[in-house]
């Protein structure tokens, strides 16, 4: 991996869909290696305004990932390596409340994991390790998002509860109650 300087270095990223960093005149691929074998594709970093952005698509590049296979563990290691300490994740989801409908702009606040086939740590060894998790989004980086969205004209729902599933199946009508 090659390593990136200091005033370079991005601070924040993305990991969405694909393609979005194609449209950045100055983007650069770093190929990074993680003890989880390799993120979904080569992290791209580019200029948005003033600040470096790292870019991973989700499911690779050319969608090879489906969503219970992603390397997310691999994926997260990567940015860390390359100095990420905030992630921004969107996604089109669907919504169980009926007051959020589509186009809502949700910030969650909170979730509900009900992921259960892959692994959850990284701590894998080395002893016996609790990670708390009561608060799993970053307050200054919600509040960042809701002032952005707000100052675009977007007034977001500032809060909300994102249920995981495994995927790549959708929740039944009774799982969703």
């Amino acid at each position: 991996m090659a390593l990136i300087h200091d005033e370079t270095r991005p601070g924040v990223a993305v990991i969405g869909g694909s393609g979005l960093y194609a449209l950045l005149d100055d983007a650069e691929e770093h190929v990074v290696e993680t003890p989880y074998g390799p993120p979904s594709d080569p992290v791209t970093v580019a200029s948005v305004g003033p600040r470096r952005v790292a870019f991973l698509p989700r499911h690779g590049r050319d969608h090879r990932y489906p969503p219970h296979r992603i390397p997310y563990r691999a994926n997260l290691w990567a940015l860390r390596a390359l100095g990420v300490r905030q992630v921004l994740a969107p996604s089109a989801v669907g919504s169980l409340t009926a007051s959020y409908g589509p186009g809502t702009l949700v910030i969650p606040d909170q979730l509900v994991d009900r992921t259960s086939g892959r692994e959850q740590t990284f701590f894998d060894s080395g002893g016996a390790v609790h990670v708390a998790f009561a608060d799993p989004y970053c307050p200054a980086g919600r509040a960042r998002a809701v002032a952005t969205a707000r100052a675009a004209g977007w007034e977001p729902a500032p809060s909300g509860t994102l249920v995981i599933i495994e995927g790549p199946r959708f929740s039944t009508r009774a799982e969703s109650r």
